[in-house]
């Protein structure tokens, strides 16, 4: 998408490469996974560098610093990863059905799909906390048994009208607000926050597993160190 920003972040292409780190952010503690790992790369999904970069220097100019003293280059995909096939939305969808029906929106983000079974929503919630591993959900409960369903990993609010309009019955995705859910109680759609990281977080051992297979004289490594942030109490 126009605004974003995948691709190379920082690093020589001549480089050599014998490791890489994947990761959903590039955090501090994944960089100093990275160095502890030596590796000579980390890929990740949310960008390092954002907008117009005019100095290296605060926090995210400190993490391109310590990247190149570590001797370690960065690769972010981005909306690109989660439009493509088998990527972001085609794995989150694929943890419940069997088959992606088309993208979300005209941009082709997010995905539609029919659950196997119908269920309640409440299996449904459980079935979700068991396959994203996260600490708890928000949702709003319409009233209806889940079997069509629309996903989009990380914030996808803004394509609530969407999957209602698509006729699904039930939108998972993450970063709601609070008018969304009121929007959602309008339209009559089950709406569930999945957390960002745990809607996205799943591609990434698919990705480590897919560039292994592409490249199989370098070892790629999913992130121990990077986790989800939020806690319920």
């Amino acid at each position: 998408m126009d605004f974003d920003n995948a691709g190379l972040q920082t690093g020589r292409l001549s480089a050599s490469l014998n490791r890489a780190v994947l990761a959903l952010d590039i955090t501090e503690a994944v960089i100093d996974e990275a160095a502890a790992e030596k590796a000579e790369l980390i890929i990740s999904h949310h960008p390092l560098i954002w907008g117009t970069l005019k100095s290296v220097s605060g926090r995210r100019g400190e993490k391109l610093l310590r990247l190149a003293e570590n001797g370690i280059a960065a690769i972010s995909m981005h909306t690109n990863l989660d439009i493509a096939a088998g990527g972001v939305n085609d794995v989150l969808l694929g943890l419940f059905c069997a088959e992606a029906q088309g993208p979300l929106d005209n941009l082709g983000c997010g995905r539609l799909g029919n659950l196997e079974e119908t269920m309640e929503l409440s299996a449904f919630l459980a079935l979700v906390r068991e396959k994203l591993g996260g600490t708890g959900l928000r949702y709003y409960d319409a009233g209806r048994p889940v079997h069509r369903l629309a996903v989009m990993g990380g914030a996808g609010g803004d394509a609530l009208e969407a999957a209602a309009e698509r006729g699904c019955d039930t939108y998972l995705t993450a970063d709601i607000k609070y008018d969304q859910f009121l929007l959602a109680a309008e339209l009559g759609i089950n709406l569930i926050d999945g957390d960002h990281f745990c809607t996205e977080n799943p591609v990434i051992p698919v990705l480590a597993e897919a560039l292994a297979k592409r490249f199989p004289d370098t070892e790629f490594i999913v992130s121990k160190k990077h986790q989800q942030l939020i806690s319920f109490a």
